[in-house]
């Protein structure tokens, strides 16, 4: 190394002098915030928007909406993140072992001393990764029952107002139309989206849940039926029909769709979540209404075809009438045999009425006869002797059964006497009671000293206050025996 030329130290870069000692630095110093501002622009300043191929890998998808993933390939990886605004906007969603190409700039993230790519645009990288994504998303739809034919609806045959999803300015919309004013001209509401590009997915989808949150009544008409339609196209034309927030909502339409995407080979997930599927537009329209000049034929048709079974009928129905008229009997000979019976009986009735005044008369002759003045006096008589009889025996009747009545009354009185402790009282017996509420004591243990009593005797109550119990134990076996000579039971007076 030249004489002139310092040393310097590798790692800190400062100038060293002969003796190794550290002189003063001459390199710039940057704070933390500045390098790292230095690098992001060195970073987008040199490679600006990139388009990158590779595989996805980890994908995380946070609260926030962003969406966080790695493209790598065999020998690197790559941080990536789609943020919520652009996430929202994309075709399809990144899933990992895809293979895409992402479109945005290269740029760094300073809290964690990383670089990463800021996602614009994502699209596959070739038809085979759509397909796949295509078929993973089907079986995810089918195993929730999205696809079940038992939840699909029938179309109705004649719908008052139909809805049409697709494109106001394309072909498609005219085609259904013209041929719905050619078969059966019906009221047609077309709500417009975009049937390709980014934004069609949430506007198809939002279209669909629209028409089904129309009120029945309300100033726009629900429509009876919903044609979702697009002309053909490539898979990545026809991407936005695959995408599940589309097959969602047609799967949970209340009014019956019919999708028309495609022409006959094109398959899209809308049509496995529709209630019928059109190979074209047209054919949706064909589906979707009768044919009136046919429905009119028909209808003539019937109109001709009742006529002359009325007609039939009516010619069968007269020819069974005059054959069973011919069988008939004339009305004379029906009449006859009554017009006979009608003068015999008249002349039966007669002779009748004559014997049955006779048989009165006599009846009532010998009833006359019975009510003589002197057979009345003597029923009479009779009748009165009857009487008599029967009161004389119902006088004596009552009087002995007061009798009983009266013996069994005083029975029962002296034994109500004989159980009213009055009598008692009336013996030199005293009923003691407790003055606050009035209930007899029947053993000494339930006075108690101070105890305010009444007692009653047979003229009248005295008042008296309670006091000490009785002695009980050795002197009461010092007690006389009871006065009856020792039966253990006294006498009252």
């Amino acid at each position: 190394m030249p004489d002139d030329i310092p040393a310097y130290d590798p790692v800190t870069g400062e100038i060293l002098d002969d003796g190794a000692a550290p002189l003063a630095p001459n390199v710039v110093e940057y704070s933390v915030s500045q390098i790292s501002g230095a690098i992001r622009r060195t970073m987008e300043d040199t490679f600006g928007r990139v388009r990158v191929r590779g595989e996805v890998g980890r994908v995380s998808r946070p609260a926030s909406g962003h969406v966080y993933l790695d493209l790598k390939d065999d020998r690197a990886v790559l941080a990536a993140v789609i943020w919520r605004s652009n996430a929202g906007r994309l075709r399809f969603q990144p899933e990992e072992g895809l293979e895409v190409i992402a479109t945005g700039k290269i740029t760094t993230y300073a809290g964690q001393s990383k670089y990463q790519l800021v996602i614009d645009a994502l699209e596959p990288a070739g038809e085979g990764a759509l397909l796949a994504q295509l078929e993973r998303l089907k079986k995810k739809l089918a195993a929730e029952g999205l696809f079940d034919e038992a939840r699909k609806k029938p179309p109705p045959w004649l719908p008052e107002v139909i809805g049409v999803i697709t494109s106001p300015t394309g072909a498609v919309i005219r085609d259904i139309l013209h041929r719905l004013a050619d078969r059966f001209p019906r009221r047609v509401i077309v709500w417009p989206v975009r049937v390709q590009g980014d934004t069609c997915a949430p506007e198809v989808a939002a279209a669909i849940a629209g028409f089904n949150a129309l009120p029945d009544g309300g100033p726009i008409p629900r429509p009876d039926l919903l044609i979702v339609a697009r002309g053909g196209g490539s898979l990545e034309d026809l991407w936005g029909f695959n995408d599940e927030r589309v097959v969602r909502a047609a799967a949970a339409s209340a009014i019956p769709l019919i999708s028309a995407v495609g022409h006959e080979t094109d398959t899209t997930l809308i049509d496995h979540a529709a209630d019928r599927r059109a190979p074209t537009p047209s054919a949706a329209a064909e589906m979707a209404v009768p044919v009136r000049a046919e429905l009119l034929a028909r209808v003539r048709d019937l109109g001709a075809r009742l006529s002359r079974a009325m007609a039939s009928l009516l010619t069968q129905r007269r020819q069974q009438v005059t054959m069973l008229a011919r069988a008939l009997p004339r009305p004379d000979d029906l009449l006859a045999q009554a017009r006979q019976r009608f003068d015999l009986a008249g002349a039966r009735l007669t002779h009748a009425l004559h014997r049955l005044t006779e048989t009165k008369r006599l009846a009532l002759t010998r009833a006359a006869a019975r009510l003589s003045p002197a057979r009345l006096t003597d029923r009479l008589a009779a009748q009165r002797q009857q009487v008599t009889q029967l009161a004389h025996r119902l006088a004596q009747t009552a009087r002995q059964h007061t009798a009983r009545q009266r013996a069994r009354l005083e029975a029962l009185a002296r034994v109500l006497d004989s159980l009213d402790y009055r009598a008692v009282l009336q013996r030199g017996y005293a009923l003691v009671r407790r003055t606050d509420d009035g209930r007899p004591l029947t053993a000494a243990r339930l006075v108690t000293p101070g105890l305010p009593l009444t007692l009653q005797f047979a003229d009248g109550t005295a008042a008296a206050t309670g006091g000490g119990p009785a002695g009980t134990g050795a002197d009461e076996t010092k007690k006389p025996p009871p006065p009856d000579g020792g039966g253990g039971r006294g006498s009252l007076p």
